[in-house]
């Protein structure tokens, strides 16, 4: 299987679960990990057997460089293709969170893919700082389970792509 993961990520935490998820695809599959933005991220026939999509839920969405990478998709451009799309955010409802890897779905929708499992997220622990300090968000970092639970996630797409 060839698959291709693009990612945003700001402090790192994306990044981590998108490693974890290719891990979870198997040895023998040929996985090319790139960040949006990057030029070598362009989407080029022949097209991957899978093409993973994950971003920071920020501000009820997509982060900007991953909504610019998505926005780039001409519709219909890849009609029938497998796709997946994983977000990162804190556990709470995402009524209340929002959900980038549900947004990234509906774009690749629009750009022709197939999704091939619901859109996943995974779990940052929120940094809470003692009264009136700022956040540190580069201190947060995946729950516990979560990584594992990546991988896992990783392996079913393998097996159902």
């Amino acid at each position: 299987m060839r698959a291709m993961l693009i990612y945003d990520t700001e402090y790192g935490n994306t990044e981590k679960v998108a490693r974890a998820i290719a891990s979870g695809l198997g040895p023998d599959a040929e996985i090319q990990v790139r960040r949006a933005g990057d030029p070598l991220a362009a989407l080029a026939e022949p097209y991957p057997d899978l093409l993973l999509v994950g971003g920071p839920t920020q501000r009820h969405g997509l982060s900007p460089t991953l909504r610019g990478y998505l926005d780039t998709l001409p519709r219909r451009a890849l009609a029938g293709l497998p796709a997946a799309t994983f977000d990162t955010r804190y556990r709470m409802s995402p009524l209340l969170s929002g959900s980038a890897a549900r947004q990234a779905a509906g774009r690749l929708r629009r750009a022709g893919c197939r999704m091939v499992a619901e859109p996943e997220s995974f779990f940052v622990e929120r940094q809470r700082p003692p009264d009136g300090q700022p956040r540190a968000h580069d201190l947060e970092r995946p729950e516990s389970g979560e990584l594992e639970r990546a991988v896992a996630w990783g392996r079913r797409l393998a097996s159902a792509s």
